[in-house]
């Protein structure tokens, strides 16, 4: 059933989903202690789009389209999958927490995509979240903890890079796929096309892909590919479906408030002021970039 507004119910299932988000870039660090970066990224996706073709072929959708739809689904996923090389290879040189933030100024490229690709405006609010954004990146990297490295602002660019591309795919679908679709395909198509892409990055990039199998690395790659990928993403589609849009888009500024804790609690990372006024700046920029007057 649709309803008009965000209730309760609604609110705390959104709460519960950045929570999960904001756990996974630890989820992410800790399995690739396990396997190789780029291969502990091709065995979630791969994990994760078995359970999405189980459930296709439960609600007896047909697995792929066979017109030009099937060309923007591969797109889709060929952006979804460099995204997410670059996104498990920055977490081998930098922090979750910073992982977290830089990764979440994706919603700032949709923005700028939408304006540029979709016709939509950008007002006064959407400037002001992109100024807070760049100056809460500029904060992060200012923010240097007492681990930080040359390769630590390596692989902050990879996940500022990562999250141009989440963008890029964003706008992408809500061009070409957005409308045409059922749901599942949108997700279906991220995962199953990103899959032989990030196999074969990793053939190329990687001559080792077991490093040491634990316990804790086999959990966290199996809560980044069932949980993560493939449960809370259902569920966020569900949502989609069920509450408008904007209003669920103002709280995914928790989910780097979220990564920020958790890479904190788990990993014991350093907080630094940059840290904390990155992650303010970012999340108040992804909240009013959302925002949308009733």
């Amino acid at each position: 059933m649709t309803k008009d507004h965000l209730d309760l119910r609604g609110f705390l299932i959104v709460l519960c989903l950045t929570m999960l988000w904001g756990l996974n870039y630890t989820a992410m660090k800790v399995a690739n202690t396990g396997f190789a970066p780029i291969f502990n990224c091709f065995l979630r996706s791969s994990i994760a789009s078995l359970f999405g073709i189980m459930y296709c072929r439960s609600i007896k959708e047909p697995l792929f389209h066979k017109d030009s739809r099937l060309f923007h689904g591969f797109m889709v996923g060929l952006l979804f999958g460099v995204e997410f090389v670059f996104i498990y290879l920055g977490l081998v040189y930098t922090d979750a927490a910073r992982a977290g933030i830089l990764l979440n100024c994706s919603p700032f490229v949709v923005a700028i995509g939408a304006f540029l690709f979709l016709k939509e405006k950008l007002g006064f609010t959407k400037i002001a979240g992109l100024i807070l954004a760049f100056l809460g990146i500029y904060a992060v990297f200012q923010g240097k903890p007492r681990t930080w490295t040359s390769s630590m602002l390596f692989g902050d660019f990879l996940e500022l890079i990562a999250a141009i591309l989440w963008g890029a795919t964003t706008v992408y679908i809500k061009k070409y796929l957005a409308d045409r679709v059922h749901p599942i395909h949108t997700f279906l198509y991220q995962l199953v096309f990103s899959v032989p892409i990030i196999l074969l990055c990793s053939l190329i990039l990687e001559p080792k892909w077991i490093l040491t199998i634990t316990n804790s690395a086999v959990i966290a790659l199996l809560y980044s590919s069932v949980i993560v990928a493939f449960i809370s993403y259902f569920v966020w589609f569900r949502l989609i479906h069920t509450y408008p849009v904007s209003e669920l888009a103002v709280f995914t500024f928790l989910s780097p408030v979220f990564g920020v804790i958790f890479g904190v609690f788990f990993l014991g990372e350093q907080v630094t002021t940059g840290l904390i006024l990155g992650l303010l700046l970012v999340s108040v920029g992804i909240y009013i970039t959302n925002y949308r007057k009733k």
